[in-house]
């Protein structure tokens, strides 16, 4: 392992431990280095406030001068609710610039390079560049296309089911594969499912660790079937936007809004329109999505192409029976050719369950 891995790494597991509470913006991390010491570290906390490259910067002080900075995304160049990291590194007199990759951002994309090297700061990219490009997956994708990463979540049996033929669901995975879960809903911006989830288990929809976010609760319902009842309209513990068609009950949707929910109707006059909730959902700056559905929703939302990453608890168990519902329905694709592989897959244990994650590749 070479020092630019090593002080990268550094960074990058600085920037991690900030998942879930930087978005709209990047993770990144920085490491200041000055004969072969660490003389400053930091991370970007949360939208905002200061950069990870400030933050060191302060903490360096005046022995930044003349050292190396390690940063996992690009200096940023351009006037925001911050000011450019890359001048302030120019004026702290660093000599060196590791940056493990290029910031995909339009108004930045290689401008930071620029000012750093107009300098005569020397700059080295590409060190622990796939690390780095990974773990803002969200932020890559949302700054270049300004609609949300979706990750679709279940905890499925061997057999794939979801519930028994008597829909009883509790539990299916373990406490492990529970508990994991919950830090994927601090991960993410907001969490969706569908109305028959709503009407079948009355859920929170919240985030059950300690100081954890609870996302915003997104519910696609068609035709305003939501009970006013319901612990996403009544309980106050977090935001609910819900989606539905045009020929929605308008009186139900007074009686939501009067509760504090967000209603928006889709331009589909019986269907929620999924492609258009995205849009939505980009428009007003959710920059990822937990889809935690039922097999309709995820099946129509995997058929539209708008599942960027699965991650499912598989559990050893069997629960057989052609009625009990499985985590994708629809009417499926016709021949084994047209089935979607995944990518990149990963597996782990969660406690007695395996968590498989991975990419879906589409066909184009």
């Amino acid at each position: 392992m070479t020092d630019h891995t090593f002080y990268m790494e550094l960074a990058l597991k600085n920037a991690q431990a900030m998942k879930g509470q930087t978005d709209p913006n990047p993770l990144v991390g920085a490491v200041i280095v000055n004969d072969n010491r660490i003389v400053g570290v930091g991370a970007h906390l949360k939208a905002g406030e200061p950069h990870a490259e400030i933050h060191a910067l302060r903490m360096a002080g005046e022995h930044a001068k003349g050292g190396t900075i390690y940063v996992t995304l690009e200096p940023c160049s351009h006037h925001g609710r911050t000011g450019p990291c890359a001048e302030a590194i120019v004026a702290a007199g660093l000599k060196r610039v590791v940056i493990a990759t290029l910031d995909p951002n339009p108004i930045v994309a290689g401008n930071g390079v620029k000012i750093l090297e107009q300098a005569g700061i020397e700059v080295i990219t590409g060190v622990c560049e796939e690390q780095s490009q990974q773990m803002n997956e969200v932020f890559n994708k949302f700054i270049t296309r300004k609609i949300p990463f979706i990750t679709m979540k279940s905890g499925i049996t061997l057999d794939g089911k979801i519930a028994t033929h008597t829909s009883d669901s509790k539990w299916i995975t373990s406490e492990e594969s529970r508990k994991d879960a919950h830090h994927l809903r601090n991960e993410h911006r907001a969490i969706m499912v569908g109305v028959n989830t709503v009407l079948k288990d009355d859920p929170e929809l919240t985030t059950r660790i300690p100081n954890g976010r609870n996302p915003i609760r997104v519910l696609i319902d068609s035709h305003l079937n939501v009970p006013l009842t319901a612990k996403v309209v009544v309980d106050q513990q977090a935001e609910t936007w819900v989606f539905t068609s045009q020929n929605a009950d308008s009186e139900k949707e007074a009686q939501l809004r009067s509760r504090g929910v967000q209603v928006f109707r889709t331009d589909s006059s019986e269907r929620v329109n999924v492609q258009q909730v995205v849009d939505i959902l980009g428009e007003n700056l959710v920059s990822s999505v937990l889809l935690e559905g039922g097999g309709t929703i995820n099946a129509s939302f995997l058929e539209h192409q708008l599942i960027d990453k699965v991650v499912l608890y598989v559990a050893p168990k069997l629960i057989g029976g052609k009625d009990a519902p499985t985590f994708l329905e629809g009417t499926g694709f016709a021949k084994m050719n047209q089935a979607i592989e995944l990518s990149a897959t990963q597996i782990e244990k969660t406690g007695k369950d395996f968590k498989i994650s991975g990419y879906p590749v589409y066909l184009t």
